[in-house]
């Protein structure tokens, strides 16, 4: 299980939220941009720091500001698939998936198989060898949700994954992030604005407002939920 409890200071409000995510469980976070979502992911995986508070995974602090721990972004295992992708335009897919494996000194074996495996899984085992800038959005899209799962992290966050696709792609690719999400198994975060996306790969839903959760529940009662309803619809 992953637990958060964290506050930040920041420049129009003051982030304060608690949640939990089971094992193997997807939490859908929505809210209005500049609501504090991407905060909230970024401290999880160690690229911001709270000013107070505690992040732990399966009982093990990974920020904990009363001990003073705070393990580097690289000694968490999260899995992140950002807004942009942000893939190596110069790179091939292959070479994309491979760089966080390398970066951990694993044998060129062991990157061969996880490779190979994670771009089979995804369906793009055929254009390994393609450079990232001339792929498709949607194969972009794979690709880091690829390189994410390589690493066999311990927890998934994905920030819009779908936001850079058409509307017509990302209709296609809902239910397939939530099977590729659904069979790692691991606490998974998911940012998005659109109610589409809540209720077609969660499992459960956060509404942030101004740094705080104001609605939490099942995915399923999201157009039930007034409070939820017409704040976050584009």
């Amino acid at each position: 299980m992953l637990e958060i409890s964290v506050q930040k200071k920041l420049r129009d409000f003051d982030l304060e939220v608690s949640l939990k995510v089971e094992e193997g469980e997807i939490l859908m976070l929505v809210g209005e941009n500049g609501c504090g979502k991407s905060t909230l992911l970024n401290m999880v995986a160690g690229l911001l720091t709270p000013d107070a508070g505690e992040i732990t995974l399966a009982g093990e602090p990974l920020f904990d500001s009363n001990l003073r721990i705070n393990l580097p972004p690289e000694n968490r295992t999260i899995g992140y698939v950002f807004q942009s992708y942000a893939l190596f335009p110069h790179l091939t897919v292959y070479e994309n998936v491979a760089f966080g494996l390398r970066a951990r000194h694993l044998s060129r074996r062991k990157i061969e198989e996880r490779v190979k495996d994670q771009l089979e899984v995804v369906g793009l085992w055929d254009v390994r060898d393609a450079r990232a800038v001339k792929i498709s959005g949607g194969q972009k899209q794979r690709t880091a949700l690829a390189r994410a799962l390589a690493i066999e992290p311990r927890i998934l966050l994905l920030d819009e994954p779908l936001a850079a696709l058409d509307i017509r792609r990302q209709a296609e690719m809902r239910k397939e992030l939530r099977k590729l999400i659904r069979d790692f198994g691991v606490p998974s975060i998911v940012v998005t604005h659109d109610l589409r996306d809540v209720v077609s790969i969660g499992d459960k839903v956060s509404l942030l407002e101004a740094g705080k959760v104001i609605h939490s529940g099942p995915a399923e009662e999201v157009f039930n939920a007034k409070p939820l309803a017409g704040a976050v619809i584009r």
